[in-house]
């Protein structure tokens, strides 16, 4: 067979743009090299994994090629003909390549250096590595980068990689230990142990960029050895299938080695004298030799990889010496697909050639696996360019004749344009798909085109369908046909067109039957008896027919003899070879073309081509004498019938399969009954392309109706993805093979409507109860974008890209919509300050900026309603403006005194309020990393409204107003801090360092704690650290200390801790110099101790804090060492936080000395304890807090106290609590101080937690007999004071409730309880109303006249420590009641003046509590959080704003370790906003209660973790969900936790069509659908009249606003508005206007959008088939759609057979469906001629003439008769009534005989067959 001579297409001449873009920007600097490179590659290669969309809008996607031009140590990234990025190396560049590693969706840009590997991501990012040897070259694998170890003897080898060749630099050869960095990150790595492998390795393997590079392994015979041998040196690899090929120098062998990653473990048959790291020894890549073979003496001079004709993938060695390309196949394992498998030599074969590439020209969009299909483009040592596709040439390719005339260089003159003439091309390079770089002979470079790629897809898919369903040879045959003929090369112009490419296509295959027909032999029959059959016979009319058949779609049927020209002599003889060769080649293309046919005829976008197609197949089936066939086509399309007569053939006749006949008997019948022989064959072949989306369809409905499966392959034979998920039903099944598959709703609407209706019934089936582990674009599949937006929330950020793509597959175009809703918190929500109370009314303060003006967003507007809860808020805890000061208009001298006097109170409150703010806006808000964190201001001036608001500041001569500017500062930044939420990663080091002042201050102090607590310090470095510290200020230090103590909190960090100890001078040895540090910055440290060591237990750093909690401070402040004591303690008990006994060996000893600490009384082994404990401090002991004999425990109590309550917090331990002595006596009253008595009641509580009971008979039951005998006495006036000492007896009393409360507070923390809100509440009130008597009725109960016995301040403080609890209690509710009293204790200070700093932050405490985060966060029981709060209550109140005696007040902010985002919320999935929705939610049951369930509407919080059992949405209005959780003792899921169920505390929820949301519709009066579609789509309002008209477009209105209320689905609220269109209501045609009212009532009601389609396709095909019989105009052309008709019964049948589900009925109503079957036999039985162009097809297989438009209109009809009653062709008809009356002569019907011969006809056919056998025999 001759090859085709084509031409190039020459696009350009080629010159490396980077050398144009260095010429733009100047010539290259002086010291560039002269010497680059340059390599051309596709968008793909850069592209992002899957990343579909991207491809649409990123630069990088263009169609054009990419280049990557490198000179020196600068390479430019150019995309066509402009720069797109520019990278510069430190060094110059050795080699470059692009690179994919697994974890990482980007593609790398790999650039080696002398001594460093340069990773860069398109994205910007950079990773440096430092080479620990000498590396010459880099390979791209698909899993890594493989690096090739250079030698001293061999240091640079030069690449044939298609990428870029290696430079030959020297370099020094290096042997050290590998620590590498990434640039935008400081963390460094421990170096390597050289033992490992990697100095011996020659091959290294990097799969991640923060990763080491490995050591490479052989494998071979089972055994696993390590790769040493730097002779085998790699010249390839593939980037896609994990394949690398190799040249051994010393054995002159070339190699192909299979890599994969090893997964056994060390012991596992690896001999090796090296050691491999236990990290290594589960992930290892070695090699696997699968072909070798020695035919050259020197390397290969390129490599790569290509597709031979059969789409086996080949690996091409171009050898220059011998001048020749030799192929070798790769053979691949069946049941694996991705393992290659070894190679036999006799598979390999050559080509002559002098340079070749791998190019797509034959078929460009094919895909075979992960590779391209790619031909192979040859330049022979005759300088011809050779196109092969395996080893078969298609073509030779010559550069165009006028080439000078078009391309003539500038420099050159006219007169040498003659030269070109004569040009030969010498070289090929560059190749990027179909295009090429030509080398010419005089040094032109040129880029051209193999072939412009086909428009025609029809064209594209019958090659393809060719390709897969010839035989190698017949495929080869037909190839080389295709591209030998000249005419086809018209297919390369550019003025080429979709209808020309078909007519040449179907050119090829006419003259494959012309040679069929003419090569046959002639049948032994007489000369021709007349004229015409001579005509006929003749080659004039055969060239005739061809003629006509390529420029015509249609074969018209007038012509009864067409055909014949095919099948003169149809007789084969099957001695010529020529013949049967022609023969089977066609039945072959039979059986893909028609394979291809229905496959198209499922896709009603391709309505066209399988028209097209159809001619074709009529043709190729007329040849074969196929009459089956063509009468299967004459049906579909009647318009290119031919009257069949009888084809001489030696094969029986084949019926043709059709799936639609398939999937009818499937839903009639069942999957296992239907015959399998409807089913191409080639649907059924595994990875086959062509035929996917029929593939698709039979598997799913396989699936649905009883197929078996088995892994991938089903019971009928066809392949089938399934998703990974639950299935219970064969629903389910369907729905997670439609999503593995890909096969989402906009594929559905591509099918045609009957044949989509089982699927969507079954998405409609699996809706309303999905399995809770399905992928995300399951749930989107089946309209649950609810769930979908929930499982998108929590995965994490790495797969975004690929979800996103599984997201558009599967969604419809206008509802790509599913991305995370983020609540706003922006300026536009914030509520304007003219909104607040009346005392900030005046215009001059709008603008102040307070910290909390983010806080109104529409989240916290959903939560409170139109309450001006959150208003009052932020007035009552605003520090940023003046406070209003009540004077006269004209102040006299003594009321500036009293003016500055009152100031000065509301400056101790002014300077408690970050305190509360703090606490009010905690992890609210998100700040710009690019921004500067706002602190708001510190105001402690006032304003005076009667005087115009005129501003009065503080005289500081009369008071010290710089103790009111140090710790306030710090608690402001500490608020300002505080605000900031979790991000989604680690906050930046560059932010911190960013907001650091150049002067330390106290605020910036506060925000070091802040940032603490919220982990952010993670991110400091430990000399980050060291400079903070080493400015010397002691509040910063402070601050830094405890946050960074925060930020490890529990990871006993030894830097951290060294740093730590370095600020405790008692732990410093006796050489080291003596350092005075303040006892604050002491105590802060001791607290930092805790923290960090949190839960260990550490034994050495429990004897420290022991000896600590006795020690005196040597600080500057004597009067301090009771909070140093308090924060030893306090740390010893975060330190053996819970563990009781358990915590260390010595805890007896421990226990005893903790109780001398607190008193003697408790001690039971003084001696032991002290020997034991202090045995370690032999020269310090004398710093022990001591007066004489005996320890300070008025010092040292508190802190034991605490200590004892944090080591056994909830162990229940009865001997603890009975050794902590509550004063039973009169003695002990006066013995142990009060508040004493309070920390140990709490610290009794604490450790029998269970007992505690929200019950006032629980707090009775705390008092001692003897203090309620003495409080009844004084209740009651009658104390006798000899008896009794009153002021004792209250004094424990008040204290003891106190401590009760306390212990209650922190039992209930966060829980909202009622029982415990309403005992604190009481007791508040209670203690409230003994200070200044208010008129309440129910406190009764309560003994009366405290305050006679006890001091009004000690009052006060139990008062607010009560008040404390119940915040505690109820934190994040808002309660209304609790806030009602909060704002009156916080607003007595400026009438009564008394109130001092600690009673006001107890107040801003309390109130932050009770709106802790705006009301999203609450707080934990868990034992940390306990620990927490403890601390932050501690019951010792500061007096002043610079108060730290008793307890540090940086401590008090340790609540936020305690406090949990419990909060949750509700969004509208297909809005995006906010509503409300309630929630079952269900707690698990205790020994106080049984499982309970409750009813909360969101937003809302939930309880705790280790209670809570399931959340569920309930109500009418939402679809439902279900969250089942297993309640665990941990704590809440963090932001970002991929495993939080609740998605950081937004869960989606979608709302049901015909149902308003709770906030338009609080009750649901708006929610009648059915009275309110009824009434707008009122058919009385539909008239002929204009007074009619005008009446519906008056109301009418009310449908598009009805719809949009009730549905946000915008297919129905489009169809919604059309209906209110002016144009729409002015039709006549009520009738169908009824019905689209209808059908939109239909689909809004039952939430199913999709239907709107449905029905509208099959009331139009009903009535457009009427419309076409009543007129006798063409409106369908074909009968396709007659086949889906009968599926659509065929679905309704099922439903009624139980072959369906139909627990909630079909989707489409029974009877429209029934209506419609009756509808068509009615059209069917109008025609008048039917019956006699019925009787003509049945005895002479005759067709009505197409001569006329009437003739036409008849064959349509006649078709769908046919169709319709599945009447088969003629010859099987009479077959079958041959069969019956050879059984004898009938006398009566054959209709029970013919139903059996039958089956698939209907009755009502098979009753016209008998009526017509019978008439005919009479």
């Amino acid at each position: 067979m001759s090859i085709g001579v084509r031409q190039l297409t020459v696009l350009r001449e080629f010159k490396p743009f980077g050398l144009i873009a260095e010429e733009t920007d100047g010539n290259p600097p002086e010291d560039s090299p002269d010497k680059y490179d340059y390599f051309l590659f596709h968008p793909e290669v850069a592209r992002e994994k899957s990343d579909l969309l991207a491809a649409e809008h990123d630069c990088s996607s263009d169609l054009g090629d990419h280049e990557l031009f490198i000179r020196g140590n600068r390479i430019i990234w150019s995309t066509g003909s402009r720069v797109y990025k520019r990278f510069t190396s430190p060094n110059t560049v050795v080699m470059a390549c692009w690179c994919r590693m697994n974890t990482i969706s980007d593609a790398l840009l790999c650039v080696l250096q002398v001594d460093t590997l340069s990773l860069y991501s398109p994205s910007g990012e950079v990773a440096c590595i430092p080479l620990p040897y000498s590396i010459s070259s880099i390979f791209p694998l698909p899993f890594g980068l493989l690096l090739q170890k250079s030698t001293d003897e061999s240091r640079a080898i030069s690449s044939s990689s298609s990428f870029l060749n290696a430079r030959d630099l020297s370099r020094p050869s290096k042997e050290y230990g590998l620590s590498y960095h990434a640039s935008h990150q400081l963390n460094s790595f421990e170096p390597i142990s050289k033992d490992n492998g990697g100095i011996t390795s020659s091959h290294l393997i990097l799969k991640h960029p923060l990763e080491e590079p490995q050591a490479t392994y052989v494998e071979e015979r089972g055994t696993m050895t390590l790769m040493k041998d730097f002779e085998e040196k790699t010249i390839w690899t593939s980037n896609t299938i994990p394949m690398m090929a190799s040249y051994n120098k010393g054995k002159l062998q070339h190699s192909v080695w299979y890599t994969a990653i090893a997964t056994q473990p060390k012991e596992d048959n690896i001999t090796s004298t090296h050691s491999i790291p236990s990290e290594l020894s589960t992930s290892r890549l070695c090699f696997r030799r699968i072909w070798q073979g020695k035919f050259s003496q020197s390397v290969a001079s390129k490599v790569f990889l290509a597709t031979d004709i059969d789409a086996m993938p080949i690996i091409c060695f171009l050898l220059h010496e011998q001048k020749i390309l030799l192929a070798v196949r790769l053979h691949t394992d069946e049941a694996n697909n991705e393992d290659f498998v070894d190679i036999k030599l006799h598979t390999s074969w050559s080509i002559p050639a002098i340079a070749a590439a791998a190019v797509a020209v034959t078929r460009p969009r094919v895909k075979v696996g992960h590779l391209p299909f790619t031909d192979i483009v040859v330049l022979s040592s005759e300088n011809n360019l050779l196109l092969y596709s395996g080893k078969q040439c298609l073509c030779r390719y010559t550069l165009p004749s006028n080439l000078g005339k078009s391309f003539v260089s500038q420099g050159k003159q006219s007169s040498e344009a003659g030269d070109f003439c004569g040009l030969k091309m010498t070289s090929i390079g560059g190749a990027v798909e179909g295009r090429i770089n030509v080398i010419c002979s005089n040094g032109q470079i040129f880029r051209c085109s193999l072939q412009k790629n086909l428009s025609s897809s029809l064209v594209n898919d019958c090659i393809a369908a060719m390709a897969e369903g010839l035989h190698a040879s017949f495929y080869s045959h037909f190839v080389g046909l295709l591209w030998g003929d000249s005419d086809f090369d018209c297919l390369s112009k550019s003025n080429a067109h979709v209808d020309l490419e078909w007519k040449f296509f179907m050119d090829e295959i006419i003259k494959i039957c012309e040679r069929y027909g003419l090569t046959q032999p002639k049948l032994p029959s007489s000369p021709p008896n007349a004229a015409w059959d001579f005509l006929i016979s003749s080659k004039f009319h055969i060239r005739y027919c061809k003629q006509f058949l390529s420029s015509s779609i249609f074969v018209g049927p007038a012509r009864d003899t067409a055909g014949v020209n095919f099948t003169t002599a149809y007789i084969q003889d099957e001695q010529d070879q020529e013949v049967s060769f022609y023969a089977r080649l066609l039945r072959e293309t039979l059986d893909s073309l028609h394979a291809l046919y229905e496959n198209l005829k499922l896709n009603i976008l391709r309505k066209g081509d399988v028209e097209s197609l159809s001619s074709l197949l009529c043709i190729v089936a007329a040849s074969l004498g196929e009459t089956s066939y063509v009468d299967y086509y004459c049906r579909d399309f009647p318009s290119m019938s031919v009257e069949v007569h009888s084809f001489p053939s030696v094969i029986a006749p084949r019926t043709p399969p059709c799936l639609f006949h398939w999937l009818e008997n499937c839903l009639q019948q069942g999957c296992k009954l239907a015959s399998l022989n409807d089913i191409p064959p080639l649907i059924c072949k595994a990875n086959s392309s062509a035929f996917n989306w029929a593939r698709k369809l039979v598997s799913f409905y396989s699936l649905l109706l009883g197929a078996e499966r088995k892994g991938r392959k089903l019971s009928t034979g066809v392949h089938c993805d399934v998703a990974d998920g639950t299935t219970r039903t064969a629903e389910e099944t369907t729905v997670l093979a439609m999503v593995a598959e890909s096969f989402g709703r906009q594929q559905l609407d591509m099918l045609p409507i009957g044949v989509s209706l089982p699927l969507r019934h079954v998405l409609d089936k699996c809706r309303e109860s999905p399995p809770i582990d399905w992928p995300t674009s399951a749930y989107v599949l089946v309209g649950r974008e609810d769930l979908a937006a929930a499982k998108l929330g929590s995965l994490k950020k790495e797969h975004e890209s690929q979800r996103n793509v599984d997201l558009i597959s599967i969604s419809v175009p206008y509802m790509l919509h599913l991305q995370p809703v983020t609540i706003p918190s922006s300026a536009s929500d914030i509520t304007r300050a003219d909104d607040l109370n009346s005392e900030d009314s005046d215009s001059l303060y709008r603008s102040t900026e307070d910290g909390m003006e983010h806080i109104f967003n529409s989240s916290t507007q959903l939560r409170y309603g139109r309450d001006l809860r959150l208003n009052e808020v932020r007035r009552l805890l605003c520090s940023a403006r003046p406070v209003a000061i009540q004077m006269s208009v004209n102040p006299s001298a003594s009321d500036q005194d009293l003016q500055q006097h009152q100031l000065w109170n509301l400056a101790q409150r002014t300077t408690a309020l970050p305190f509360g703010r703090g606490a009010f806006t905690l992890a609210t808000t998100y700040t710009l990393l690019t921004e500067a964190l706002m602190v708001p201001k510190l105001v402690l001036a006032g304003r005076l409204p009667a005087q115009q608001n005129a501003t009065v500041n503080l005289d500081p001569n009369i008071r010290n107003i710089s103790e009111l500017r140090s710790w306030p500062e710090f608690h402001n930044g500490v608020a300002a801090g505080l605000r900031l939420a979790p991000f989604q990663g680690k906050m930046s080091r560059t932010w911190i360092h960013y907001n650091k002042p150049e002067e330390p201050n106290f605020t910036h102090a506060g925000l070091l704690l802040a940032l603490g607590l919220h982990e952010h310090l993670r991110v400091l470095t430990i000399t980050d650290v060291y400079r903070y510290l080493s400015q010397e200020h002691d509040i910063t230090t402070v601050g830094m200390l405890l946050g960074i103590a925060a930020s490890h909190r529990g990871t006993l960090h030894p830097a951290i801790s060294k740093i730590l100890y370095l600020h405790i001078p008692s732990r410093h040895p006796s050489s080291f110099p003596e350092l005075e540090l303040p006892t604050l910055l002491q105590s802060a440290a001791l607290m930092s101790i805790g923290l960090l060591y949190e839960g260990s237990g550490h034994p050495l750093t429990m004897k420290i804090l022991l000896g600590e909690i006795g020690r005196r401070s040597s600080g500057d402040n004597v009067l301090e060492r009771e909070g140093y004591a308090v924060a030893a303690g306090s740390a010893l008990g975060l330190v053996a936080l819970g563990r009781g006994r358990d915590a260390v060996g010595f805890m007896d000893s421990f226990v005893d000395r903790l109780f001398q600490y607190i008193s003697d009384r408790g001690v039971h082994n003084e001696k032991s304890g002290n020997s034991s404990l202090l045995a370690d401090d032999q020269n310090r002991n004398i710093g022990q807090m001591m007066d004489g004999a005996q320890l300070n425990v008025d010092v040292t109590s508190p802190g034991a106290t605490i200590a004892l309550a944090l080591v056994f917090l909830k162990t229940e331990s009865e001997v603890m609590a009975d050794r902590l002595h509550i004063p039973v006596t009169h003695f002990d009253l006066q013995y142990v101080r009060p508040d004493f008595i309070m920390l140990r009641i709490i610290a009794r509580n604490l450790i029998l937690w269970s007992r505690i009971q929200p019950s006032r008979d629980w707090i009775e039951s705390q008092i001692p007999e003897i203090v309620k005998v003495g409080i009844l006495k004084v209740g009651d006036g009658e104390i006798d004071s000899d008896e009794y000492d009153a002021e004792a007896v209250v004094q424990a009393y008040v204290n003891i409730i106190t401590g009760s409360c306390i212990a209650l507070g922190l039992k209930y923390a966060g829980t909202k309880s009622g029982d415990a809100q309403e005992l604190l509440y009481n007791y508040a009130i209670y203690f409230l109303n003994e200070i200044k008597h208010i008129s309440l009725g129910s406190l009764s109960a309560f003994p009366k006249g405290l305050l006679q016995f006890v001091d009004r301040g000690t009052l006060e403080i139990c008062l607010h420590l009560v008040i404390l609890s119940l915040s505690v209690v109820m934190a994040g509710s808002g309660h209304v009641q609790t806030f009602r009293l909060l704002r009156y204790l916080r607003g007595r200070s400026s009438v009564e003046g008394h109130v001092n700093y600690g009673i006001q932050m107890a107040v801003s405490l309390a109130i932050g509590f009770l709106f802790l985060g705006g009301g999203t966060q609450t707080f934990s029981t868990g034992n940390s959080a306990i620990a927490a709060l403890l601390i932050t209550l501690y019951p010792r109140l500061p007096t002043a704003p610079n108060d730290n005696r008793c307890h540090l007040q940086a401590f008090r902010h340790l609540y936020v370790l305690a406090a949990e985002s419990r909060w949750v919320q509700t969004a509208d999935v297909d809005t995006g906003l906010p509503v409300y929705c309630p929630l079952e939610v269900t707690i698990k049951e205790t020994e106080y209660y049984a499982e309970t369930s409750y009813c909360e509407v969101t937003p809302c919080i939930l309880p705790q973790r280790s209670a809570l059992k399931s959340v569920r949405v309930c109500g009418p209005r939402y679809w439902p969900q279900f969250i089942q959780l297993l309640p665990e003792d941990k704590p809440w899921w963090r932001y970002g936790d991929s495993s939080d169920p609740f998605n950081g505390g937004l869960l989606y929820i979608k709302r049901k069509v015909g149902s308003c949301s709770y906030a338009d519709d609080p009750i649901g009066c708006q929610s009648l659908l059915s009275r309110a579609m009824h009434k707008a789509c009122d058919t009385s309002y539909i008239s002929g009249s204009t007074a009619g008209f005008s009446s519906l477009e008056h109301d009418s209105f009310k449908i598009d606003q009805l719809v949009s209320t009730f549905s946000a689905d915008p297919s129905l609220i489009s169809f919604a508005q059309l209906c209110c269109d002016s144009s729409w209501n002015s039709r006549t045609d009520a009738k169908f206007q009824e019905f689209c009212s209808q059908v939109l009532f239909e689909c809004v009601s039952k939430d199913r959008p999709a239907l709107l389609q449905v029905y509208l396709c099959l009331y139009t095909m009903i009535e457009s088939m009427w419309e076409q019989v009543k007129s006798g105009h063409f409106i369908f052309h074909d009968s396709l759609f007659l086949s889906s008709l009968k599926l659509a019964l065929a679905y309704n049948d099922a439903l009624i057979t139980g072959k369906l589900d139909c627990t909630n009925g079909g989707i489409v109503q029974t009877a429209f469906i029934e209506s419609l079957r009756k509808r068509i036999d009615g059209i069917l039985t109008a025609s008048q001629s039917l019956k006699d162009n019925f009787l003509n097809y049945m005895e002479m297989g005759k067709w009505p003439s197409i001569q006329n438009e009437k003739g036409k209109v008849e064959a349509v009809l006649l078709s769908w008769y046919l169709l319709w009653y599945g009447i088969p062709p003629p010859h099987v008809v009479a077959s079958a009534v041959e069969k019956i009356k050879l059984k004898g002569p009938m006398r009566g019907s054959m209709v029970p005989l013919l139903r059996l011969l039958l089956p698939t006809v209907h009755a009502k056919g098979i009753v016209e067959i008998d009526k017509l056998h019978f008439n005919s025999s009479c």
